[in-house]
């Protein structure tokens, strides 16, 4: 999932349209796609990194060497504040793993100065996230019980209108929510399937723990599902939407 949120990453902070020169609180910041594409195009005060993963927060700290990033292990409930506040709270992919995502905003609120801006990316997992979408659609089709690990399911949030709502509640003003979209490209079928045998996310782990005929089985559905180009490199849509809001 980073090389495709590296590329959304970008797009999203320019859409966010926060002036120059504000401080930014990145809100689960993972590995540091969203504080690396500040640096690159917002021409940030400050951009504090915040997440509850450890070695997260030490990948970012090796992998971003800029002074005005600082990342600091910290999640939800407890984000360091700033005197002042925030000019641009932003959470990127990572606001339908929160436990409680109201409450998030709601605190991401409380630490953003007046008329700053509160934002949020989330992948479109029941729509276009379609390298994600197809897998599940083929998994489901021949195991029902897939269904449980699909993030479509899962994650009711991230659709246009449940995370409007979410921010009308919040008390933000200037609402918009958009879609952004980039292509996916793989080489090859084995560039697609490769990540899926990782172990690691509600896909990859729903691969490994399938008896090898019905792994098989498996792969050789979304091969050829999968749409091929001329050259036989297969191009995908993933989206993502993206939502902001300013603090009254």
């Amino acid at each position: 999932m980073g090389r495709w949120s590296r590329l959304i990453a970008p797009r999203f902070v320019s859409w966010i349209g926060a002036p120059e020169n504000a401080h930014w609180l990145d809100v689960g910041c993972g590995t540091g796609s969203l504080a690396e594409a500040v640096c690159r195009v917002a021409h940030p005060a400050s951009i504090l990194g915040c997440d509850p993963a450890e070695p997260f927060i030490k990948y970012a700290q090796h992998h971003l060497a800029d002074t005005r990033v600082t990342f600091v292990t910290a999640g939800t409930g407890s984000l360091p504040g700033r005197s002042g506040g925030y000019g641009s709270t932003s959470s990127l992919f990572a606001l339908n793993f929160f436990p409680d995502a109201k409450a998030s905003i709601e605190e991401m609120c409380s630490l953003t100065a007046g008329g700053g801006v509160v934002s949020a990316g989330v992948w479109d997992y029941a729509g276009r996230m379609e390298f994600l979408r197809l897998f599940w659609d083929e998994a489901f089709a021949t195991d029902p019980e897939a269904g449980k690990l699909d993030e479509g399911a899962r994650f009711p949030i991230c659709q246009p209108d449940a995370l409007l709502e979410l921010f009308h509640q919040a008390g933000l003003r200037d609402l918009l929510c958009e879609a952004i979209d980039v292509r996916t490209e793989f080489s090859s079928f084995d560039d697609y399937w490769r990540p899926f045998l990782g172990g690691t996310g509600p896909a990859p782990s729903y691969v490994a723990a399938l008896e090898p005929e019905r792994r098989e089985a498996l792969a050789m559905r979304i091969e050829r599902s999968l749409p091929r180009q001329a050259d036989g490199t297969i191009g995908l849509i993933a989206r993502a939407w993206a939502v902001r809001g300013v603090l009254r």
